[in-house]
Protein backbone atom coordinates (compact mmCIF):
# COMPACT_ATOMS: atom_id res chain seq x y z
CA UNK A 1 0.00 0.00 0.00
CA UNK A 2 1.38 3.48 -0.51
CA UNK A 3 1.39 6.46 1.24
CA UNK A 4 3.32 7.47 4.16
CA UNK A 5 2.18 5.18 7.47
CA UNK A 6 2.23 8.54 9.72
CA UNK A 7 0.93 12.33 8.14
CA UNK A 8 -0.10 15.13 10.00
CA UNK A 9 -0.68 18.73 8.18
CA UNK A 10 -0.99 22.33 10.28
CA UNK A 11 -1.71 20.38 13.50
CA UNK A 12 -2.15 22.57 16.78
CA UNK A 13 -3.50 22.02 19.92
CA UNK A 14 -4.70 24.85 22.23
CA UNK A 15 -5.31 25.04 25.90
CA UNK A 16 -7.78 27.78 26.46
CA UNK A 17 -6.56 29.28 30.05
CA UNK A 18 -3.70 27.15 30.47
CA UNK A 19 -3.52 23.47 31.68
CA UNK A 20 -4.32 24.37 34.96
CA UNK A 21 -7.14 27.21 34.80
CA UNK A 22 -3.82 30.11 34.48
CA UNK A 23 -4.46 33.14 32.91
CA UNK A 24 -3.59 33.04 28.78
CA UNK A 25 -4.14 30.49 26.67
CA UNK A 26 -1.47 27.80 26.15
CA UNK A 27 -0.29 26.99 22.70
CA UNK A 28 1.66 22.96 23.09
CA UNK A 29 1.48 22.30 18.99
CA UNK A 30 1.65 25.44 16.99
CA UNK A 31 1.54 24.33 13.53
CA UNK A 32 3.46 20.87 12.96
CA UNK A 33 3.71 19.09 10.02
CA UNK A 34 5.05 15.04 9.40
CA UNK A 35 5.11 12.55 7.58
CA UNK A 36 6.62 8.92 8.39
CA UNK A 37 7.14 6.44 6.11
CA UNK A 38 6.37 2.98 6.17
CA UNK A 39 8.79 0.85 7.76
CA UNK A 40 10.61 4.23 9.47
CA UNK A 41 11.72 4.79 12.93
CA UNK A 42 11.10 8.30 13.36
CA UNK A 43 11.94 10.46 16.69
CA UNK A 44 10.57 13.34 17.83
CA UNK A 45 13.38 15.40 19.86
CA UNK A 46 13.03 18.15 22.19
CA UNK A 47 13.40 18.96 25.73
CA UNK A 48 10.43 18.85 28.40
CA UNK A 49 7.68 20.73 27.22
CA UNK A 50 8.50 20.97 24.14
CA UNK A 51 5.21 19.53 22.75
CA UNK A 52 6.46 16.18 21.98
CA UNK A 53 3.87 14.51 23.85
CA UNK A 54 0.95 16.42 22.62
CA UNK A 55 2.04 15.81 19.44
CA UNK A 56 1.91 11.56 19.89
CA UNK A 57 -1.04 11.71 21.84
CA UNK A 58 -2.70 13.29 18.81
CA UNK A 59 -1.72 11.44 16.57
CA UNK A 60 -2.49 7.75 18.45
CA UNK A 61 -6.09 9.24 19.13
CA UNK A 62 -5.86 10.23 22.89
CA UNK A 63 -6.18 14.05 22.83
CA UNK A 64 -8.19 15.95 19.81
CA UNK A 65 -6.25 18.77 18.21
CA UNK A 66 -7.58 22.39 17.79
CA UNK A 67 -7.11 22.80 13.95
CA UNK A 68 -5.06 20.24 11.44
CA UNK A 69 -5.66 17.29 10.27
CA UNK A 70 -4.29 13.71 11.00
CA UNK A 71 -4.33 10.58 8.81
CA UNK A 72 -2.64 7.11 9.95
CA UNK A 73 -2.67 4.93 6.51
CA UNK A 74 -4.48 7.15 5.09
CA UNK A 75 -7.19 6.89 7.59
CA UNK A 76 -8.55 9.42 9.89
CA UNK A 77 -9.84 8.85 13.60
CA UNK A 78 -13.33 10.41 13.41
CA UNK A 79 -13.76 7.89 10.13
CA UNK A 80 -12.29 5.04 11.66
CA UNK A 81 -11.60 4.70 14.56
CA UNK A 82 -11.80 1.33 15.51
CA UNK A 83 -9.93 0.22 12.64
CA UNK A 84 -6.83 2.40 13.38
CA UNK A 85 -7.07 1.50 17.12
CA UNK A 86 -6.16 -2.45 16.06
CA UNK A 87 -3.28 -1.53 13.83
CA UNK A 88 -1.64 0.26 16.46
CA UNK A 89 1.00 -0.21 19.26
CA UNK A 90 0.85 2.34 22.01
CA UNK A 91 3.43 2.74 25.12
CA UNK A 92 2.86 5.82 26.98
CA UNK A 93 5.26 8.03 29.14
CA UNK A 94 4.12 6.45 32.19
CA UNK A 95 2.45 3.05 31.84
CA UNK A 96 0.18 2.23 35.08
CA UNK A 97 -1.05 -1.39 34.91
CA UNK A 98 -2.24 -2.96 37.80
CA UNK A 99 0.39 -3.81 40.54
CA UNK A 100 -1.77 -7.00 41.99
CA UNK A 101 -2.20 -8.83 38.77
CA UNK A 102 0.45 -10.83 37.41
CA UNK A 103 2.22 -10.45 33.97
CA UNK A 104 0.38 -13.25 32.44
CA UNK A 105 -2.57 -12.13 33.61
CA UNK A 106 -1.71 -8.49 32.52
CA UNK A 107 -0.78 -9.44 28.81
CA UNK A 108 -4.59 -11.64 28.85
CA UNK A 109 -5.92 -8.43 29.74
CA UNK A 110 -4.49 -6.73 26.88
CA UNK A 111 -4.79 -10.22 24.36
CA UNK A 112 -8.80 -9.83 24.77
CA UNK A 113 -8.79 -6.23 23.47
CA UNK A 114 -7.66 -7.22 20.15
CA UNK A 115 -9.01 -9.58 17.13
CA UNK A 116 -5.84 -11.30 16.39
CA UNK A 117 -3.59 -10.98 19.47
CA UNK A 118 -0.22 -12.49 19.54
CA UNK A 119 0.11 -15.73 20.94
CA UNK A 120 1.34 -15.11 25.10
CA UNK A 121 4.43 -17.49 24.95
CA UNK A 122 5.49 -15.52 22.27
CA UNK A 123 5.43 -12.12 23.29
CA UNK A 124 6.95 -13.63 27.31
CA UNK A 125 9.98 -14.74 25.11
CA UNK A 126 10.22 -11.25 22.88
CA UNK A 127 10.64 -9.08 26.03
CA UNK A 128 12.38 -11.77 28.02
CA UNK A 129 9.85 -12.19 31.13
CA UNK A 130 9.38 -15.69 30.69
CA UNK A 131 10.43 -16.44 33.88
CA UNK A 132 8.59 -13.48 35.37
CA UNK A 133 5.48 -14.80 33.76
CA UNK A 134 3.72 -15.51 37.66
CA UNK A 135 4.75 -12.61 39.31
CA UNK A 136 2.97 -9.71 40.24
CA UNK A 137 3.40 -6.34 38.19
CA UNK A 138 4.08 -4.70 41.62
CA UNK A 139 7.28 -6.72 42.27
CA UNK A 140 9.15 -5.98 39.22
CA UNK A 141 12.01 -3.74 38.62
CA UNK A 142 11.29 -0.76 36.16
CA UNK A 143 13.12 -2.22 33.33
CA UNK A 144 10.62 -5.17 33.55
CA UNK A 145 8.22 -3.08 33.74
CA UNK A 146 8.61 -1.14 30.99
CA UNK A 147 9.58 -4.14 28.77
CA UNK A 148 5.63 -5.38 30.05
CA UNK A 149 4.71 -2.04 28.89
CA UNK A 150 6.28 -2.46 25.46
CA UNK A 151 5.06 -6.54 25.71
CA UNK A 152 1.40 -4.71 25.72
CA UNK A 153 1.36 -2.33 23.32
CA UNK A 154 2.91 -5.37 20.46
CA UNK A 155 -0.08 -7.61 21.58
CA UNK A 156 -2.27 -6.62 18.80
CA UNK A 157 0.66 -7.44 16.20
CA UNK A 158 1.02 -3.28 15.07
CA UNK A 159 1.97 -2.00 11.93
CA UNK A 160 2.78 1.43 13.78
CA UNK A 161 4.75 1.18 17.62
CA UNK A 162 3.98 4.81 19.17
CA UNK A 163 6.44 5.33 22.03
CA UNK A 164 6.75 8.34 24.16
CA UNK A 165 10.14 8.83 26.46
CA UNK A 166 10.11 4.53 25.98
CA UNK A 167 13.37 4.93 28.38
CA UNK A 168 12.98 7.40 30.92
CA UNK A 169 14.30 6.37 34.18
CA UNK A 170 15.72 3.31 33.17
CA UNK A 171 19.42 2.42 33.53
CA UNK A 172 21.89 1.62 31.11
CA UNK A 173 21.49 -2.11 30.55
CA UNK A 174 17.36 -1.58 30.55
CA UNK A 175 17.95 0.96 28.30
CA UNK A 176 19.51 -0.96 25.78
CA UNK A 177 17.10 -3.70 26.67
CA UNK A 178 14.10 -1.44 25.42
CA UNK A 179 16.73 -0.45 22.32
CA UNK A 180 17.10 -3.99 21.42
CA UNK A 181 13.04 -4.73 21.45
CA UNK A 182 12.52 -1.51 19.08
CA UNK A 183 14.97 -3.11 17.07
CA UNK A 184 13.16 -6.34 17.00
CA UNK A 185 9.73 -4.73 16.11
CA UNK A 186 11.67 -2.87 13.03
CA UNK A 187 13.19 -6.12 11.65
CA UNK A 188 9.56 -7.47 10.97
CA UNK A 189 8.68 -4.35 8.83
CA UNK A 190 7.31 -2.32 11.84
CA UNK A 191 7.11 1.45 11.92
CA UNK A 192 8.20 3.47 14.87
CA UNK A 193 7.12 6.83 16.34
CA UNK A 194 9.30 7.61 19.62
CA UNK A 195 9.44 10.90 21.44
CA UNK A 196 12.82 11.25 23.42
CA UNK A 197 15.35 13.80 24.73
CA UNK A 198 17.88 11.52 24.94
CA UNK A 199 20.85 12.21 22.35
CA UNK A 200 21.90 8.69 21.41
CA UNK A 201 18.72 6.91 22.01
CA UNK A 202 17.72 9.25 18.67
CA UNK A 203 20.91 8.92 16.83
CA UNK A 204 20.81 5.23 17.32
CA UNK A 205 17.32 4.04 16.54
CA UNK A 206 15.82 6.67 14.17
CA UNK A 207 16.46 7.11 10.81
CA UNK A 208 14.96 10.54 11.14
CA UNK A 209 14.03 13.34 13.75
CA UNK A 210 12.46 16.47 13.71
CA UNK A 211 13.81 18.85 16.76
CA UNK A 212 10.51 20.38 18.49
CA UNK A 213 10.85 23.38 20.37
CA UNK A 214 7.89 25.89 21.97
CA UNK A 215 5.36 23.22 20.07
CA UNK A 216 6.98 23.68 16.00
CA UNK A 217 9.56 21.77 14.07
CA UNK A 218 12.34 23.70 13.83
CA UNK A 219 14.87 21.10 12.01
CA UNK A 220 14.36 17.79 10.67
CA UNK A 221 16.22 15.18 8.71
CA UNK A 222 18.78 12.06 9.15
CA UNK A 223 20.94 12.44 12.45
CA UNK A 224 24.14 12.27 10.75
CA UNK A 225 22.35 15.16 8.44
CA UNK A 226 21.22 16.95 10.89
CA UNK A 227 25.10 17.07 12.42
CA UNK A 228 26.45 17.75 9.59
CA UNK A 229 24.41 21.01 9.26
CA UNK A 230 26.71 21.94 11.92
CA UNK A 231 29.39 22.52 9.72
CA UNK A 232 31.59 21.02 12.24
CA UNK A 233 31.24 16.96 13.76
CA UNK A 234 33.72 17.81 17.00
CA UNK A 235 33.63 19.42 20.16
CA UNK A 236 36.23 19.79 22.20
CA UNK A 237 35.61 20.80 25.93
CA UNK A 238 38.12 22.02 28.40
CA UNK A 239 38.47 23.61 31.81
CA UNK A 240 40.94 26.81 32.52
CA UNK A 241 42.46 26.05 36.21
CA UNK A 242 42.13 30.00 36.56
CA UNK A 243 39.73 32.67 36.96
CA UNK A 244 39.02 34.74 33.64
CA UNK A 245 36.61 36.81 32.23
CA UNK A 246 34.12 34.86 29.84
CA UNK A 247 34.20 37.96 27.98
CA UNK A 248 37.86 38.46 27.52
CA UNK A 249 38.01 34.55 26.42
CA UNK A 250 35.43 34.22 23.84
CA UNK A 251 36.46 36.71 21.01
CA UNK A 252 40.13 34.44 21.31
CA UNK A 253 38.73 31.09 21.29
CA UNK A 254 36.02 32.30 18.35
CA UNK A 255 39.67 32.85 16.03
CA UNK A 256 41.22 29.79 16.36
CA UNK A 257 41.56 27.68 13.18
CA UNK A 258 38.21 25.53 12.26
CA UNK A 259 36.44 26.46 15.30
CA UNK A 260 33.00 26.98 13.82
CA UNK A 261 31.11 27.73 17.40
CA UNK A 262 31.83 29.07 20.99
CA UNK A 263 30.17 28.39 24.11
CA UNK A 264 29.62 27.98 27.94
CA UNK A 265 28.33 24.91 29.46
CA UNK A 266 28.23 23.77 33.00
CA UNK A 267 31.33 26.16 33.99
CA UNK A 268 33.29 24.22 30.97
CA UNK A 269 34.26 25.90 27.51
CA UNK A 270 32.92 23.72 24.13
CA UNK A 271 34.85 24.91 20.41
CA UNK A 272 32.54 23.21 17.41
CA UNK A 273 35.33 22.62 15.18
CA UNK A 274 35.49 20.01 11.73
CA UNK A 275 39.19 19.52 12.82
CA UNK A 276 40.22 18.72 16.51
CA UNK A 277 43.87 18.54 14.60
CA UNK A 278 43.93 22.27 14.00
CA UNK A 279 41.94 23.60 16.78
CA UNK A 280 43.93 21.67 19.80
CA UNK A 281 47.76 23.28 19.10
CA UNK A 282 46.18 26.80 18.85
CA UNK A 283 44.06 26.30 21.56
CA UNK A 284 46.97 25.19 23.95
CA UNK A 285 49.03 28.23 22.68
CA UNK A 286 46.29 30.24 22.85
CA UNK A 287 45.80 29.88 26.97
CA UNK A 288 49.89 29.52 27.29
CA UNK A 289 49.86 33.14 25.73
CA UNK A 290 47.53 34.55 28.09
CA UNK A 291 49.03 32.58 31.06
CA UNK A 292 45.92 30.29 31.20
CA UNK A 293 46.37 26.67 32.71
CA UNK A 294 44.53 24.09 31.55
CA UNK A 295 42.65 22.14 34.29
CA UNK A 296 40.54 19.62 31.72
CA UNK A 297 40.44 18.68 27.88
CA UNK A 298 38.10 16.02 25.89
CA UNK A 299 37.37 15.80 22.23
CA UNK A 300 33.96 14.38 21.33
CA UNK A 301 31.82 13.85 18.47
CA UNK A 302 29.01 16.20 17.80
CA UNK A 303 25.57 15.10 18.96
CA UNK A 304 21.93 16.31 18.17
CA UNK A 305 21.97 17.98 21.58
CA UNK A 306 24.47 20.71 20.07
CA UNK A 307 22.33 20.86 16.80
CA UNK A 308 19.82 22.20 19.44
CA UNK A 309 22.28 24.35 21.01
CA UNK A 310 22.96 26.31 17.56
CA UNK A 311 19.11 26.42 17.05
CA UNK A 312 17.72 28.15 20.19
CA UNK A 313 21.00 28.29 22.25
CA UNK A 314 20.20 26.23 25.06
CA UNK A 315 20.67 22.59 25.68
CA UNK A 316 18.09 19.54 24.78
CA UNK A 317 18.68 18.62 29.23
CA UNK A 318 17.26 22.34 29.93
CA UNK A 319 13.56 22.19 31.01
Amino acid sequence: MDGPAIACQALRKVYPGGRRGAGGDVVAVDGIDLSVARGECFGLLGPNGAGKTTTVEILEGLADPTSGDVQLFGLTWRGDGDGIRQRIGVALQETRLSEKLSVAETLELFRSFYRRPRPLEVLLDAVALREKRDAWVGKLSGGQKQRLALACALIGDPEILFLDEPTTGLDPQSRRQVWQLVGDYRAGGGTVLLTTHYMEEAERLCDRVAIVDHGRVISEGSPRALIAALGADHVVEFDVGAATAERELQPLLRDLPSVTGVRREAGSWLLVTGEPHRALPALIAALQAQNLPLARLATRQATLDDVFVSLTGRSLRDD
